[in-house]
């Protein structure tokens, strides 16, 4: 489950990597925020899953 959760992080660091990318690209500073959310999202899971690593060893 923790590698999915992992995983799972990655895949919304890069979608919000990429959001944000096109966004500043078109012109568009919603999607280049919403962009910055999802990479937000992904960092904060990560954190997560971090913190449960260092209390399971």
């Amino acid at each position: 489950m923790a590698g999915e959760q992992k995983a799972k992080a990655k895949m919304e660091q890069a979608k919000g990597k990429a959001k944000e990318t096109v966004g500043r690209t078109v012109g568009n500073e919603r999607m280049e925020a919403e962009g910055r959310a999802d990479q937000a999202k992904g960092d904060a899971r990560q954190a997560k899953e971090k913190t449960k690593d260092v209390f399971k060893h």
